[in-house]
């Protein structure tokens, strides 16, 4: 018998890989009123599969969400070896961090990751779940190679990765010493969340690529951690884009400090291997926030598109090796033909507000203790406000 949406909620099951940007969208995930969330998965990616899960299962104990159950995916690509951002998210995939709670919920104990999320997607009411994935895309695609049916059922799958280049956006894109500037993030033309075999199948399936949200560096390089975002983030604000709104006198809480810790780790990152020194892309959340409102993201009049993956090349650290490998190639298509939604801007104001009323709602619950302001002094949380 089909589980029907509490008050209309959007059912979703997320699939991460949880560093810093993934913390966000499980965030907004698991706090938003709309969402209904069914459960999380997780993949390789930022990290091994261990430390993407134990990151996964402390995000959601800081969030008061413990409840939510975590299923542990593949630990590689369909066909390749795996590969890690120790560069971008350090060796345990969320460095920098040192208010993380530890984990008190277990890993569930069900090891089919791929028949627990089909059968909660499945138990929803035809056309109402949304299947989000911000890290590497090979649970998703064994999913729906596994259960073809369920390709038909869901709403819509909303996927945060590829990079399309070529003035698709004016966003800015980075660059890395000795290359110049570049549009990919794992190579020149590559971002990170590419298991090529199981993106090529998803982004050419003939169902699934009309329910298909992309989420691009192209967009999220437009959604950068500033240092008044990250200082409106801190201490709660209902003008996140206004820092003059906030006392900084105040102590935040320590949810708050731990989400700014995450933020400003990534912001280091960023600058030091992709020169972007106003602040980190937020990549991952904005997934998420296609699901629960596309109205924040404007898809230019509905333009569609097909959508190709590079799968020549070798799946290495050794960027000489790599080539395209993992590309992601885009025609757009004539009006009103289907194809794959590919937002090339959004209302950043409404973004960061999302954010800010998911921070207020786990805010309430989080059993994080608090904390004084010479403790969060002495965890540096106030070193960059500006």
């Amino acid at each position: 018998m089909s589980a029907a949406p509490v008050s209309g909620q959007i059912p979703l099951w997320l699939d991460c890989d949880t560093g810093h940007d993934d913390a966000y969208a499980c965030l907004l995930a698991a706090h938003d009123p709309r969402v209904r969330l069914l459960g999380v998965s997780t993949v390789h990616g930022n990290a091994s599969i261990d430390q993407t899960t134990f990151n996964t299962r402390s995000i959601l104990e800081a969030i008061g969400k413990r409840d939510i159950k975590v299923y542990s995916g593949a630990d590689k690509p369909i066909s390749r070896d795996a590969v890690h951002a120790a560069d971008i998210h350090g060796e345990s995939g969320l460095d920098g961090v040192t208010l993380l709670p530890q984990p008190i919920a277990p890993t569930a104990t069900e090891t089919d990751c791929l028949g627990a999320m089909y059968k909660a997607l499945i138990a929803t009411p035809a056309g109402t779940a949304w299947l989000v994935s911000t890290g590497t895309l090979t649970n998703i695609g064994l999913v729906f190679q596994k259960y073809p049916d369920l390709a038909e059922h869901i709403k819509g799958l909303s996927i945060m990765g590829g990079a399309v280049g070529g003035g698709f956006t004016n966003a800015p894109m980075g660059k890395v010493k000795g290359e110049g500037e570049r549009f990919g993030n794992w190579t020149a033309y590559a971002e990170f969340n590419c298991d090529p075999e199981a993106s090529h199948f998803i982004l050419t399936h003939p169902i699934l690529r009309s329910k298909t949200t992309l989420i691009p560096l192209d967009l999220s390089h437009q959604v950068l951690g500033i240092k008044e975002v990250r200082q409106t983030l801190l201490f709660g604000s209902d003008d996140p884009l206004n820092p003059s709104s906030v006392d900084t006198k105040q102590t935040p809480s320590a949810l708050r400090a731990l989400f700014h810790q995450i933020m400003t780790f990534f912001a280091a990152t960023y600058a030091e291997v992709f020169a972007l020194t106003e602040g980190p892309p937020l990549h991952d959340p904005l997934a998420v926030a296609a699901a629960i409102d596309p109205t924040i993201f404007d898809d230019h009049h509905g333009e569609r598109f097909n959508v190709d993956i590079v799968t020549e090349g070798v799946h290495s650290m050794d960027q000489t090796k790599v080539g395209e490998l993992g590309r992601t190639k885009v025609t757009a298509l004539p009006p009103g033909e289907p194809g794959c939604r590919i937002p090339r801007g959004l209302d950043l104001a409404k973004f960061w507000g999302l954010v800010e009323s998911c921070m207020k709602s786990a805010d309430k619950v989080t059993p994080m203790p608090k904390l004084s302001r010479e403790e969060l002094e002495k965890e540096d949380i106030f070193h960059d406000l500006v």
